[in-house]
């Protein structure tokens, strides 16, 4: 086929000839060993500008594209490309549907040592992540903020694509990993979207240069589809929060929900918050946008608007004020510190692997969970503990996994006499026009 060729010897591809192809294979007429050697040409090879823009339009538009252009405010939305202990959307969506916008959010499960959105809100009993796009809209509109998984009308080729990168090799690609995330944010008809892009250890692209570059890429392809797209670039040498899993999580942001909760969590949903708000046109600068997110979080109203989310996509809003209804683990195992000093260093991978072991985490697509194991009440770098202190806790199912657990923590966490070095937690942005800059002052 002379577009795999091509392809494989780094020339030029007509847009005509790869919207072909494409096309093709969503019909059948393309076979999975022709689309394989494709994207493995990519990996390779990369992809130009134009075959990228081109590559995005026909994933984005092989599904449905919702229009929202009838809703009187601006409609954002924020992806993060995953952590441990990211609970951030689940605070930052109401919030931001408070201060006015709407936030028509579609996520993902977690995969690896990733958690996933969808996975954190079926935690709360009878939520709903199946919505209908018809039933989303109708959420959308009267809460100002829906949250559901990708539907089947969203970005088929992207569906179909994924499924087999993630067998094939494919999957650590900047452009291929680009395309699926942008094609299925896009399609959710945004007039903003901001990024939230993970540095360190623990994200899927612990490299800084490459992190920066999939920001980069992911804010042209914005461009180029007429979507102002920012991105933060942010910390993942630690896990978020103080604890890790799904139902422990939920518990955590309701925390934060209520203008409590880890200081860095609530610092990272106040940064984004701000950088959509202004993004959106509604404020002036960034300081006064980050001014009212932070009032609304303190005062509570967000918390009441989750409520009313939880209600509505079938879920018991009784979890709002009483957490105990959240799945609960039958084996909980404090881990205790042996010697006195300083907290240097908490490892997220071994934590995110550890949730997975639990049981609480997929190795691969479609594999069930539980939603009721993890890790809480983790200690942070620069905390001092003495011999005897909690350094986390463990959610288990049964006794032997919350001893395997207890290694996991014991392995992520490292302590001695010097403070922590740390990645700043938020490091750079960049601007909808591509140019990198220091965060919000």
């Amino acid at each position: 086929m002379p577009l795999l060729e091509r392809k494989r010897d780094g020339d030029p591809i007509d847009p005509g000839d790869l919207r072909s192809f494409l096309q093709g294979y969503l019909k059948g007429e393309v076979e999975d060993y022709q689309m394989a050697a494709f994207l493995m040409a990519v990996v390779f090879r990369g992809m130009e500008d134009a075959e990228l823009a081109e590559f995005v339009e026909i994933m984005l538009h092989s599904g449905a594209v919702l229009d929202l252009g009838h809703l009187p405010a601006p409609r954002v939305d924020k992806h993060s490309t995953g952590g441990v202990g990211d609970k951030v959307s689940l605070v930052l969506a109401p919030l931001v549907a408070e201060a006015g916008l709407y936030v028509p959010m579609m996520s993902g499960r977690g995969l690896g040592h990733t958690g996933g959105t969808l996975d954190k809100l079926e935690s709360i009993p009878g939520f709903r992540t199946d919505l209908p796009l018809d039933r989303f809209q109708a959420v959308l509109e009267a809460e100002g903020v829906a949250m559901t998984g990708q539907t089947r009308e969203i970005a088929p080729l992207d569906r179909r694509l994924y499924d087999l990168r993630s067998v094939t090799g494919t999957v650590a690609s900047i452009p291929l990993i680009a395309a699926s995330i942008m094609s299925k944010k896009l399609a959710e008809g945004l007039s903003v979207l901001v990024l939230d892009v993970k540095v360190g250890s623990g994200a899927f692209l612990p490299d800084p240069a490459q992190a920066e570059t999939l920001a980069r890429t992911m804010v042209e392809i914005g461009r180029r589809q007429g979507v102002p797209t920012s991105a933060l670039l942010t910390a993942m040498d630690r896990p978020l929060g103080r604890s890790a899993g799904n139902a422990l999580e939920v518990r955590e942001a309701l925390e934060c929900l209520r203008g409590e909760g880890p200081d860095d969590l609530r610092t990272l949903v106040l940064e984004l918050a701000a950088e959509m708000l202004y993004r959106s046109g509604r404020f002036s600068d960034p300081g006064t946008a980050r001014t009212r997110a932070t009032e609304l979080l303190d005062g509570g109203a967000p918390l009441e608007r989750f409520r009313r989310m939880v209600e509505r996509q079938g879920g018991d809003p009784r979890v709002v004020d009483d957490a105990s209804l959240l799945p609960s683990a039958a084996e909980v195992m404090p881990v205790r510190a042996e010697r006195a000093g300083s907290v240097l260093e908490v490892r997220p991978l071994p934590l995110g692997q550890g949730v997975v072991e639990l049981g609480g985490g997929r190795t691969r697509l479609g594999e069930p969970i539980h939603p009721e194991v993890g890790f809480d009440q983790l200690v942070q770098p620069g905390d001092e503990v003495e011999a005897g202190d909690i350094l986390g806790r463990v959610h288990a199912r049964t006794q032997e996994s919350a001893e395997r657990g207890a290694r996991r923590v014991r392995t992520a966490i490292r302590i001695g006499k010097d403070g922590p070095l740390l990645l700043p937690l938020v490091q750079n942005r960049v601007n909808p026009d591509g140019t990198l800059a220091a965060p919000w002052a």
